[in-house]
């Protein structure tokens, strides 16, 4: 433990490494940082995914966040697996796929984009392209440590298509789903006045926005799962620096990677959900043309985010990608 001497002003190293390593769980076993209404979720595969959430200390430039992921529970000799999630969401996206894949031996990660998800913003850094992209980079070098498969499910695929392209030391293999790549940013909404964007984003957390943005995900789900569903998407949100974050973000103007796809020189796995009702599969037949070394795998009766509605077909998805190379490996080694 560190002790600061004679009144002097901690680094912002330093002031990361004070906070390090402590989580403090609330009677009902989830962690005490997660907005209270978490206890009203019924999922249980949501409440036991939110129950390992934890905050690490990264640091980046003159910031430091304590940031939230879920850190694997087992550690391999392969590249670990990565998992993003899309716009304004959180690592809750990978309650049913994240325990698929650990059952399958594999090392997983799931870590919340800088602005979203449940990390400490109190003192609110800039939440820009470059802020997400430099913020993950350290939360990578700090912790993760090795070329990962990294995961981007919708807008999730622009900022992994990003990251990828600007450090592709730490980056093995992409696997990008029913992907957000071809918008041009946030678009007009980068130059509306300040008071018209809270109103947009205030609009954007309730629920009866978020609830029919179910419907149009999610085909055949009851009321009440919607509800559930509609809560565990929102809980990020009630923390009081997410509308300020999320202004910031689209005010920025967001991602616009078309340009870069191209750029991208890992392998790459696309998956699409057939029925996906939020992007065409037509632009993930583009999106294969254009990317110089990729295959496409799609989805039947699945829509916008398949991670939700078929896991397994995912988890196996990626468990084969892994294991494919696991299999050129020894091939190679076996011929010395």
């Amino acid at each position: 433990m560190l002790s600061l001497t004679g009144g002097s002003t901690p680094s912002i190293a330093a002031k990361c490494t004070i906070q390090r390593g402590f989580r403090v769980r609330s009677v009902s076993g989830f962690p005490s940082f997660l907005p209270k209404e978490v206890e009203k979720i019924k999922d249980p595969f949501a409440r036991k995914l939110a129950a390992r959430i934890e905050r690490l200390p990264v640091s980046f430039g003159e910031n430091c966040v304590m940031s939230s992921c879920v850190k694997p529970l087992v550690q391999s000799n392969t590249s670990p697996v990565v998992l993003l999630h899309g716009f304004d969401s959180s690592c809750l996206e990978w309650r049913y796929t994240y325990p698929l894949l650990e059952e399958a031996g594999l090392e997983t990660w799931a870590v919340d984009i800088l602005g979203w998800g449940f990390s400490d913003l109190e003192r609110l850094p800039s939440c820009n392209v470059a802020s997400k992209r430099d913020h993950f980079f350290q939360l990578w070098k700090s912790y993760i440590k090795k070329p990962m498969i990294l995961v981007g499910p919708s807008l999730g695929a622009a900022v992994a298509i990003d990251f990828a392209v600007n450090h592709p030391e730490a980056v093995d293999r992409l696997v990008l789903i029913d992907a957000s790549v071809y918008t041009e940013g946030t678009g007009d909404l980068a130059s509306m006045p300040k008071m018209l964007a809270y109103a947009g984003v205030s609009l954007l957390k309730s629920l009866p926005l978020r609830f029919y943005v179910n419907f149009l995900c999610f085909s055949g789900i009851s009321l009440s799962t919607n509800l559930d569903w509609t809560n565990v998407g929102r809980l990020h949100c009630l923390f009081p620096w997410w509308e300020d974050a999320t202004v910031d973000f689209m005010m920025s103007g967001g991602y616009n990677v078309s340009a870069q796809i191209e750029q991208v020189k890992q392998k790459t796995l696309i998956i699409w959900g057939e029925d996906d009702q939020i992007i065409s599969s037509k632009l993930g037949v583009r999106l294969h043309c254009e990317l110089p070394n990729a295959v496409i795998r799609q989805i039947p009766d699945c829509g916008h985010i398949p991670h939700v509605e078929k896991p397994s077909s995912v988890a196996k998805m990626i468990v084969e990608l892994v294991q494919q190379d696991q299999y050129k490996e020894i091939q190679c080694i076996s011929q010395f």
